[in-house]
């Protein structure tokens, strides 16, 4: 798998380059250049991604914070693990919290825009290779993130954003194991149409039965050992 390397990481001028290291650090865990349970350490960072000792021990620090790497002793950082039990989890916090900021987002959403980014996902379908795949995740994630700005909530978007960081990597195993995405253009062209509805109702009780339904076909198709509840799922 060959997505980045530390040539990838630079300045774009819009961000620092502390950012820039974070989102390719970030890719890397969502595509298992650094696996689940892996080791890794200022000098890794330094060498995969070619960046300063102090801009690494900054990230370490920042996503121990986040839970996408776990402190198991003074001396030993892995990535985070995912396993069945996280992955049940993660889908129960995004059940109970995602319906809600889409019902609170609907009134103020710009319905052109997420229109056409849901369109820029699909077109891309099926991804041709990982670094569509990568894409495609952060297309999905980038139109969640704008729903959840429309929310009022600043707090509540935080949450939402470590959310759907969690989500691309479970979702990564889904498309790496299928080759497809996980909702149709008509799964989404019906999400959308529900948000226009602008009833809170209505948006709740359908992103929940959503939600379930990518679970469950996500689970059924990825996972079929009860090992899978102690034992890292990896590509």
């Amino acid at each position: 798998m060959a997505i980045m390397g530390p040539e990838a990481v630079k300045n774009t001028g819009h961000q620092s380059d502390a950012e820039v290291a974070y989102e390719q650090v970030m890719d890397a865990i969502v595509t298992q250049q650094l696996a689940p349970s892996q080791k890794v350490s200022e000098n890794i960072f330094t060498e995969m991604f070619g960046i300063s000792r102090a801009v690494a021990r900054n990230l370490i620090e920042r996503l121990i914070a986040r839970h996408f790497l776990v402190s198991v002793s003074p001396r030993i950082t892995v990535v985070a693990p995912l396993t069945l039990l996280e992955i049940k989890q993660s889908f129960t916090l995004r059940k109970i919290l995602l319906p809600e900021i889409f019902a609170l987002a609907a009134p103020k959403v710009d319905y052109v825009v997420l229109h056409a980014l849901a369109e820029r996902v699909h077109d891309m379908l099926p991804p041709k290779d990982d670094a569509t795949a990568l894409q495609v995740l952060k297309l999905n994630k980038e139109l969640n993130e704008m729903l959840c700005e429309q929310s009022g909530y600043p707090q509540m978007l935080d949450w939402a954003r470590q959310l759907e960081l969690t989500a691309m990597r479970i979702y990564w195993l889904y498309i790496k194991v299928t080759g497809s995405f996980f909702y149709s253009r008509e799964q989404t062209e019906m999400s959308i149409n529900v948000l226009q509805s602008e009833d809170p109702a209505r948006i709740k009780r359908v992103m929940y039965d959503l939600l379930s339904q990518t679970e469950e076909r996500i689970l059924n198709t990825v996972f079929s050992h009860k090992q899978f509840n102690t034992q890292d799922l990896i590509i």
